[in-house]
């Protein structure tokens, strides 16, 4: 359960919570309309305030990234795994949250801050936590099989239905945005039936997506053309094989002359060795160009300059000194004159091998013309060569009209095989839900019960097997009008706490946002409460309820039950500026 909001914002208004039923009452200022009230006061902003420190991404168009909010920290006090836990999060770092409580043996658990002195995890661990937590989910693993199971922000909302997602609009979509699998995925695994099912049906209808888009563009246009039929690509592949294996056998027997083959073997020999001779070649005319470009740059040193140098600067050498000087010139012009006989010898040894090369690869471009002209004497050599091309070209229309048969095969088998699927899938669903039948029975008397509690006439609740998957449907007699719409989400969502409860599964609180009670019957608003609380403390949660507070009923309780006894002790009013949840009026 919650026990508490708060918030380092001065203005912020302090949320205590108890078990069972809670209400946080707005009082609507004379004048103000129903939009001014939430505004002003906060209600909806406190459902905001709930998935914010419970996971919810922070786009820039959330309020807390706006400029009055954005560097105040906000804070929940939530009981998890049986411990109390401080969880605290901002708009300017919404990727990190600080953690306080017993949390050592949780999955995920959060690192100790040594500058900040806090312990931390990131907002997608402290997701993870939650849904291992909370409802038993396995710690993600990335992969592709995880696309169509629950995650623990679709099964949350089911528990705290945001307006501004359009989260009450029908009793099983918790938002507008929100996927039809991912409802029968996430509704599913609350209520203890095999949620991977669903999954697999989502799969399915995407392969079937693919193989109709497929079949399509195989009818029609360029692409139709180039696939074509089965039938008729398996004849031409047939005639294609047979030509290729002919020209195959003529080219196995073909012989210009005798010893062709033989002649054919030393030809592409000579021309390997002609290859070879002149990479050779090109490498040591590159060793030719660095060795005359070195000779070049080899000099005699000019030790002149330093005695000019010093003369210049009116000094005078010693005897001893010039003849020291003139046995360094003498050493230094017998190391370049070895140098430059040293690249002068390298440089003819390279040409050397240049020429011989060039000649050895003269006189092997002879013998190879020799040979080429035995091989096309009478035009034999150009047949021959014109039979091998026309080969090579029947066996690639061989592969490539086998690749469109087995396409063409594989488009044309796949509906009957997805078709397949589907019949397994659908008798998968209908075995599931007569091996579930217990939940299914107290699913459905759940929803009656509670249904019967607040209207003359019970209503229904159906859970049906279809080739799509599995649907569920509600139904409460009276006139079609949001009021009944709402009251349907009501007894949909107790029903699902409590079974999921039962389960193991859920955070151990239901909130409703006073949107829910739009339209409703001052009657039924109360009998609602009522019902809630008493479903709550019976079924063990926590029910959160915001209203305005001249909506709230003041009679059509029993006798016994006082609302007053669970309305929070903060209130919420739009009169002031500083009347609202935060103390603060925002855009």
């Amino acid at each position: 359960m919650i026990r508490r909001f708060g918030s380092d914002l001065s203005s912020f208004k302090t949320l205590a919570f108890k078990p069972g039923l809670n209400i946080l009452l707005a009082d609507k200022s004379e004048g103000a309309n129903d939009r001014q009230s939430r505004n002003g006061a906060g209600k909806t902003s406190f459902v905001e305030l709930v998935h914010f420190l419970f996971g919810a991404d922070v786009r820039k168009e959330s309020i807390f990234r706006s400029e009055v909010l954005t560097e105040w920290t906000f804070d929940v006090a939530v009981d998890i795994a049986g411990e109390a836990i401080s969880a605290a999060r901002s708009g300017a770092k919404p990727s990190r949250l600080v953690i306080d409580g017993a949390v050592e043996n949780w999955p995920l658990a959060p690192q100790f801050d040594l500058a900040a002195g806090h312990f931390e995890l990131s907002n997608e661990q402290w997701k993870a936590n939650l849904g291992k937590l909370w409802f038993g989910l396995p710690l993600a693993a990335g992969d592709e099989s995880e696309r169509f199971q629950p995650s623990f922000r679709s099964l949350f909302s089911y528990f705290a239905r945001r307006q501004l997602s359009g989260g009450f609009q029908q009793p099983m979509q918790h938002s507008t945005m929100q996927q039809a699998w991912d409802q029968q995925v996430s509704i599913c695994y609350l209520l203890g039936l095999d949620w991977t099912i669903p999954g697999k049906f989502q799969e399915l209808r995407g392969q079937e997506k693919v193989a109709q888009e497929l079949r399509k563009a195989a009818k029609s246009g360029d692409l139709g053309r180039y696939f074509g039929k089965a039938a008729d690509l398996r004849t031409r592949l047939t005639i294609a094989e047979a030509r290729a294996v002919r020209l195959r056998e003529q080219l196995a027997s073909f012989e210009v002359v005798p010893e062709y083959k033989e002649l054919e073997r030393e030809a592409n020999l000579i021309t390997r060795e002609i290859d070879a001779l002149n990479v050779d070649n090109v490498m040591d005319g590159d060793l030719l160009q660095q060795l005359r470009a070195s000779l070049g740059e080899e000099g005699a040193p000019n030790l002149g300059d330093v005695t000019k140098l010093y003369a210049e600067a009116g000094v005078v050498l010693p005897d001893m000194v010039r003849r020291r000087f003139d046995e360094v010139e003498r050493f230094h012009r017998s190391i370049i004159e070895n140098r430059r006989a040293h690249l002068n010898a390298e440089i003819t040894s390279t040409e050397a091998r240049i020429a011989e090369r060039d000649q050895r690869t003269a006189e092997r471009d002879r013998r190879r013309r020799q040979i080429m002209n035995v091989l096309s004497s009478g035009g034999a050599l150009e047949h021959y060569t014109n039979l091998r091309e026309e080969a090579g070209r029947a066996e690639a229309e061989v592969e490539g009209l086998r690749q469109r048969l087995e396409t063409a095969e594989r488009i044309e088998s796949t509906k009957a095989e997805l078709d397949i699927e589907r019949a397994n899938l659908t008798k998968a669903l209908r075995d599931d839900l007569h091996e579930r039948n217990d939940i299914l029975r107290e699913a459905i008397l759940t929803f009656e019960s509670l249904s019967e509690s607040l209207y003359e006439k019970a209503g229904s609740l159906t859970i049906a097997e279809t080739g799509g998957g599995l649907q569920f449907d509600v139904h409460i007699d009276g006139q079609r009008s949001k009021g009944i719409t709402n009251m349907q989400i009501f007894c949909f969502d107790l029903m699902l706490t409590e079974i999921s409860l039962k389960q193991g599964r859920g955070p151990g609180f239901l909130l409703h946002d006073s949107h829910l009670f739009d339209g409703v019957d001052e009657r039924q608003v109360a009998k609602a409460l009522q019902l809630g609380a008493e479903r709550a403390e019976a079924a063990g949660f926590q029910y959160i309820v915001t209203m305005n507070s001249d909506v709230l009923p003041q009679e059509g309780f029993k006798p016994g039950f006082r609302v007053r006894d669970h309305v929070l002790e903060t209130k919420l009013t739009d009169a002031t500026d500083t009347g609202g949840l935060f103390g603060l009026r925002f855009n």
